[in-house]
């Protein structure tokens, strides 16, 4: 894999943050340098997070690697040109078909002016993606790290952020206003930091275990578990809370 596949950050991005936190300084140190793959072509990219909604990471990439094998490649054009019953072929259900074709096809008519976002700061980016259907706010931020690699993204509505956090300071609960501190800590770089929380919340360091008070809950009988608390578990949870707001 070449190393623009991965998100960029060095040496600059990592002394400023651990300067800026002894504890995430002493979780930088642990982890090491982490290398996360990025889709660079926001299209793409778009459209492999609405695939990768709500089914598991094995089936996400076994029909991610049908679409890319069937089309060669991912553009509005292409997408535009094939009707929603071949998009369902790879396996996406009709309605993921239906918001990848709608986002194609504001794409080619200029109605939706993808390039300009790389020129918008990080809010409007945001919100200028959350118009698209099936976009939420966790889903177009999760856009701007990995694919549009912007240096300065924290996602409240990201559990395993939440957990990372948790774990790292060695706190119960997470608020917006303890949030907002730490995102204002780790600014210009918080999207280097949540790569590190990530890393945490799945256990790459030994020792951090997750404060939150345990739930005594019996799940009822032939009740479909919930998404796991993980970070792939945690981006299908949000996922489906994106799609409640736009559905």
């Amino acid at each position: 894999m070449k190393r623009d596949d991965f998100f960029r950050y060095g040496d600059k991005e990592t002394e400023y943050l651990k300067r800026r936190d002894k504890r995430l300084a002493e979780v930088i140190e642990k982890v090491g340098k982490i290398e996360r793959t990025v889709i660079p072509d926001l299209f793409a990219a778009l459209v492999h997070s609405i695939v990768g909604q709500q089914i598991s990471t094995r089936a996400h990439e076994t029909i991610w690697a049908r679409m890319k094998h069937g089309l060669r490649e991912i553009t509005p054009q292409a997408i535009d040109r094939m009707p929603e019953e071949e998009l369902q072929r790879f396996g996406i259900s009709f309605r993921k078909a239906a918001y990848i074709k709608s986002a194609a096809k504001k794409i080619v008519s200029g109605e939706f002016d993808i390039q300009a976002l790389e020129t918008l700061p990080d809010e409007e980016v945001c919100a200028k993606l959350t118009e698209l259907e099936g976009v939420g706010v966790w889903t177009a931020e999760m856009l701007m790290i990995f694919s549009m690699q912007r240096p300065d993204v924290f996602s409240f509505q990201d559990l395993a952020i939440i957990r990372g956090l948790r774990m790292t300071y060695r706190h119960r609960s997470i608020d917006r206003t303890k949030f907002d501190r730490y995102r204002k800590r780790y600014s210009p770089y918080a999207s280097v930091a949540s790569l590190y929380l990530w890393a945490v919340a799945s256990g790459a360091v030994d020792g951090i275990k997750d404060c939150k008070p345990l739930k005594n809950k019996v799940r009822r009988k032939n009740k479909p578990p919930k998404p796991s608390d993980t970070p792939e578990g945690t981006y299908l949870k949000s996922e489906y809370n994106d799609l409640k707001t736009k559905t």
